[in-house]
């Protein structure tokens, strides 16, 4: 399931995925910014990867790509959590440091919501540290209220309106 929020959009990420990125075969095409790729961050791959073999592909929950709509470039990433409290999805995002300051923040937050009110939520919790001020505002400007904090983190919450 793809999700797109101007200017971005998007699209599950899969086991055949991270295993094409792990054995190196970073595709061109893949169209990273800034010629970043997960391949920085094998551990995440591992991780998914070990998740679906215990448990099967997780989707809709799991890894998406943040690919931006004017040139399709996967510029990040978002993913979703099932939370042990029922109706409750969680996510974190990151955006490759050469598109960080534009505000692009805001929409991938926005795109998680749209997201996971799709898959029936009425809860949507993030977590951010609290020094990175950009994850912060982005979280903030869409909705997204201070529930809890503790000297290094900050938990975030928005309950959705049913539709």
């Amino acid at each position: 399931m793809s999700t797109t929020t101007e200017p971005i959009s998007l699209h599950p990420f899969t086991a055949a995925d991270a295993e094409r990125l792990l054995a190196g075969e970073v595709d061109p095409r893949d169209g990273w910014e800034g010629g970043y790729s997960f391949t920085e961050e094998p551990e995440l791959l591992d991780e998914y990867l070990g998740a679906v073999r215990s448990g099967g592909d997780p989707a809709p929950y799991g890894p998406y790509l943040i690919r931006r709509g004017t040139d399709g470039n996967a510029i990040g990433g978002v993913n979703l959590f099932r939370s042990d409290d029922p109706g409750v999805i969680e996510f974190v995002f990151a955006l490759v440091p050469a598109t960080r300051g534009q505000g692009l923040g805001r929409h991938a937050v926005a795109a998680a919501i749209e997201l996971i009110r799709s898959l029936g939520a009425s809860v949507v919790r993030a977590e951010c540290e609290v020094d990175n001020l950009p994850a912060r505002r982005a979280l903030e400007q869409v909705g997204l209220v201070v529930v809890s904090r503790t000297p290094e983190l900050i938990r975030y919450e928005l309950r959705l309106s049913p539709a």
